[in-house]
């Protein structure tokens, strides 16, 4: 017998912010959804930016314009309403900012609770400190199922938010096919001209926010400088950010305006040259839900070095060598031990190949489609 289709909705309105976490995420997600569901019908709901350009695989998926950015007031009493008028069997928020007055049958994913120990600039007040609880608090008490992208940012959620264990299901992402060794001399070489990159060189790429610790990394590569006398570069990846001013003024102070490299937002075409053409990739953050970035490093055949908190250690496994993100100077070590010692340094490439085949994109897809099903039947929470 045939199994009756369901209508299920996706949260797709970060869809178009491909180099953050969440953009990544919703993008694999209906890529593979879609190809692997045969029955059931979608609703996707897009921002006006990214609706025109998103192309409908087939007659079974459906978009919807809405224009409630996220963290807004509109999320929570515009889009709600739109979500009602597509009488969906299931929901699937893929952030924990999910309206509050949207009471039918949910799934929420939830990639971190980073703001719960960072607020942010955006947090200061505390109405929207109480807001983003609230918000994060009903989001996954009502949900049906809680999906975690690792088992720390699990652990986190029935920590702080008392959530009964077995509600929350650890699905792990994948890392894109155009993250790999590239072996093309004239490729590299005309990466390098046009961001002007003359030595080795460390790498970093993500948001410049305070849980990112950049200023740990640049004390760091002070004292590889100055005190291990490196002549290497340091490449920034990510637009500066206006409101932690601080990053600038450590490498200012430090003196090392010549020697650290900040090509601003990244093409996703060109990531995977500088993942590749970097002599070690480092995350210097206190915290990380997921650690995706490690992973995209070690498929390009570059060593990995970490901080050891949240989920990395977790994600990355013994792929990566760990350092205490609160010492400049232990970071500074463990960088420099990968860079001195070849056989580590070759050792950690090949455990590098072996960890990020643990990790796939379409298995996400898969045990994502499977909580569908399971849940489209399910009465909704109230």
């Amino acid at each position: 017998m045939t199994p009756k289709s369901k209508t299920i909705g996706i949260d797709a309105r970060m869809f178009g912010y491909a180099q953050t976490g969440i953009g990544n995420y919703i993008r694999h997600l209906l890529e593979y959804i879609f190809e692997q569901d045969r029955i059931n019908n979608y609703v996707i709901f897009l921002m006006p930016e990214e609706f025109d350009d998103f192309l409908i695989p087939n007659e079974r998926i459906r978009k919807v314009k809405v224009t409630s950015r996220w963290y807004s007031w509109k999320e929570q009493l515009l889009f709600p309403y739109q979500i009602y008028k597509e009488n969906l069997d299931l929901m699937h928020f893929t952030h924990f900012n999910s309206p509050i007055l949207y009471f039918k049958k949910t799934i929420v994913t939830i990639h971190d609770i980073t703001p719960y120990f960072f607020p942010g600039h955006k947090m200061k007040s505390l109405i929207r400190r109480l807001g983003f609880k609230t918000v994060f608090f009903f989001s996954v008490k009502k949900a049906s199922k809680v999906i975690a992208v690792s088992n720390n940012t699990k652990n986190n959620i029935i920590k702080y938010f008392k959530i009964k264990e077995n509600k929350v299901k650890v699905i792990y992402e994948g890392t894109d096919k155009q993250f790999q060794v590239i072996n093309d001399n004239d490729k590299i070489e005309k990466f390098r001209k046009k961001y002007n990159i003359i030595k080795p060189y460390i790498f970093y790429t993500g948001v410049w926010r305070n849980h990112k610790n950049l200023v740990g990394l640049i004390q760091a590569f002070g004292i590889l400088k100055k005190k291990y006398n490196l002549d290497f570069d340091l490449v920034l990846g990510g637009k500066e950010d206006s409101y932690y001013p601080e990053v600038r003024k450590t490498w200012e102070k430090l003196g090392l305006e010549n020697d650290i490299i900040t090509p601003g937002f990244i093409n996703q075409k060109d990531i995977p040259l500088f993942y590749n053409d970097a002599e070690v990739f480092i995350i210097p953050s206190f915290y990380e839900g997921f650690g995706l970035i490690g992973l995209e490093a070690m498929a390009c055949g570059t060593p990995v070095v970490s901080s050891n908190t949240t989920s990395l250690p977790e994600i990355l496994g013994d792929a990566a060598i760990y350092f205490d993100p609160k010492n400049p100077k232990e970071m500074a070590k463990k960088i420099k031990l990968v860079l001195n010692d070849k056989k580590l340094y070759n050792k950690l490439i090949k455990k590098g190949f072996n960890q990020i085949s643990k990790y796939s994109w379409n298995k996400m897809g898969k045990e994502t489609l499977k909580i569908y099903k399971n849940n489209c039947n399910k009465k909704s929470r109230k």
